[in-house]
């Protein structure tokens, strides 16, 4: 039998508290005005709050890429944005509470734009949250787009976005978004991690 040839045992000690145990690894972040953090944290004073309770979608603000986006988005004049594979939606929420509107948050999953909702609701905010393949469906026309993605994603978007800016990362700091028409006007980087602000030429 293939249990004899394997040392098997049984062991019913469990550690107590393991099931609250994980909440141990998911702390808030501030980036410059912005505090994201899980709902079981108090977010410091003097700030705007982005509580995101970390679960089935990507997006928990810990990632470089996410901290780097929001940093170069919080230095973009205020208006209407569309968020690129919203994920969790905490770049989408994160934008509302800086004062952008209308926001619009795309995701090919349909799991993340429920998330997305749900994320938005939880922090009173009004943020349209849309299935749509970005690569292949006509986008809507804003005035930023953020798009915390793949670098062949990036690429792919601005050769089709109907925007004048972009704020893009999800990519290494070894790369960087080369597409003809536009031009980087801002790079910052962290952890080997890269975003950069995108205009078009």
């Amino acid at each position: 039998m293939l249990r004899e040839r394997f040392d098997v045992r049984a062991d019913d000690a469990v550690a107590e508290g393991w099931e609250d145990n994980w909440r141990t690894f998911h702390h808030g972040v501030v980036v410059g005005r912005v505090w994201i953090g899980p709902p079981w944290e108090e977010p410091p004073a003097g700030v705007d709050a982005v509580v995101i309770d970390p679960g089935r979608a990507f997006g928990t603000g810990a990632h470089p890429t996410t901290r780097l986006t929001l940093a170069l988005l919080q230095e973009q004049p205020p208006g209407s944005l569309l968020d690129v594979g919203c994920g969790s939606g905490v770049l989408s929420i994160a934008a509302v509470k800086l004062g952008f509107a209308p926001v619009i948050a795309l995701d090919v999953d349909p799991d993340a734009v429920a998330v997305t909702r749900e994320n938005a609701r939880a922090n009173r905010v009004q943020i349209d949250a849309r299935v749509c393949d970005v690569l292949a469906e006509e986008l809507p026309s804003t005035e930023l787009v953020v798009a915390n993605v793949a670098l062949d994603v990036v690429e792919a978007l601005l050769a089709r976005v109907p925007v004048g800016r972009v704020v893009a990362s999800g990519y290494l700091e070894r790369d960087e978004p080369r597409v003809a028409g536009w031009r980087t006007l801002d790079r910052r980087t962290d952890g080997g991690w890269a975003a950069d602000l995108l205009e078009r030429a």
